[in-house]
C-alpha cells in the first residue's frame, strides 16, 4: 500500500493537476450548457437528472451517492484507475455541472426557441469534449462511471470497449427517461458525438499541451479510451 500512495504522489505534477481540473470544470460547464438547451444532456448527467426529478433529492446529492457507488465497485475491480482525478470527479463534477447552470441560467433565463436550443448544443458538446481531453490526458485517474466499460473490457477482454461502453451509456439513458429525465438530440449527440470531438482537440493540441515531462510517469487511468 505504501508503494501504491508513493507511487501516486509521484505522478501528480502541477500542470497535470490544473489541466484534470480545469477539464472537470469545463465538463460540468459543458453539461450545463445542455442542459439549457432542454434537448438531454449527457446519459450519466441525465440520469442522475432524472433520479433527482423523481426523488426530489438534489442533483448534487444523488450524483455524488452514485459515484461513490461506483467509486467502491472501482475499488475492487480497477484500482489501477484511482487517482486523485477520480475523487475531484467523483465529488465535485455535480457542484460544477449545478454551478454553471445557475449563473448561466441567470443570464439566458429558459431558452425557448428551438434553434436556439439546437444552435446551443454545439458549444456545449465542444467545452465537454475540451474538459474530456484535458482530464483524461492528465493521467490522474479514471471517473468511476466512464471505469466500468474499462473493467469490464478488463474482466472479458473478448468484449469491444465500444460495446460495453454504448450498453453502459444505453442503461443510463434507459434510467433517465423511466424517471421523468430529458432525452433527445443532446443525449444521442453526446453519446456518439463526444468520442470524435476529444479526439480532434486531442490531435489538435492537447496531447502536446498534457506531454509528460522528463522523468514524468503516467499515473493511474493512462490507458485511453
Amino acid at each position: 500500500m505504501k508503494n501504491k500512495i508513493s507511487a501516486l504522489a509521484g505522478s501528480i505534477t502541477p500542470r497535470r493537476f490544473f489541466g484534470m481540473l480545469l477539464g472537470n470544470v469545463l465538463i460540468g460547464t459543458g453539461s450545463a450548457i445542455l442542459r439549457l438547451t432542454l434537448l438531454g444532456t449527457d446519459p450519466f448527467t441525465g440520469m442522475n437528472l432524472g433520479i433527482a426529478g423523481f426523488t426530489g433529492v438534489s442533483f448534487i446529492t444523488c450524483q455524488t451517492i452514485l459515484n461513490l457507488s461506483l467509486f467502491t465497485v472501482q475499488i475492487f475491480f480497477g484500482r489501477d484507475l484511482i487517482g486523485i482525478g477520480t475523487i475531484v470527479n467523483a465529488l465535485l463534477l455535480s457542484v460544477f455541472v449545478s454551478g454553471a447552470y445557475a449563473i448561466l441560467h441567470y443570464f439566458t433565463g429558459d431558452l425557448t426557441s428551438f434553434p436556439v436550443r439546437l444552435i446551443t448544443l454545439v458549444p456545449g458538446l465542444l467545452v465537454i469534449g475540451l474538459g474530456l481531453g484535458l482530464y483524461q490526458d492528465a493521467h490522474l485517474g479514471v471517473a468511476p462511471y466512464d471505469a466500468i466499460p474499462l473493467m469490464v473490457c478488463a474482466r472479458f477482454p473478448r468484449l469491444p470497449f465500444f460495446v460495453c461502453r454504448v450498453a453502459l451509456d444505453g442503461a443510463a439513458t434507459l434510467v433517465c427517461f423511466l424517471t421523468g429525465g430529458v432525452v433527445g438530440i443532446g443525449t444521442l449527440a453526446s453519446a456518439f458525438g463526444l468520442g470524435p470531438i476529444v479526439n480532434t482537440f486531442d490531435r489538435l493540441f492537447i496531447r502536446r499541451l498534457m506531454a509528460p515531462e522528463t522523468g514524468d510517469s503516467a499515473g493511474p487511468g493512462s490507458r485511453r479510451r
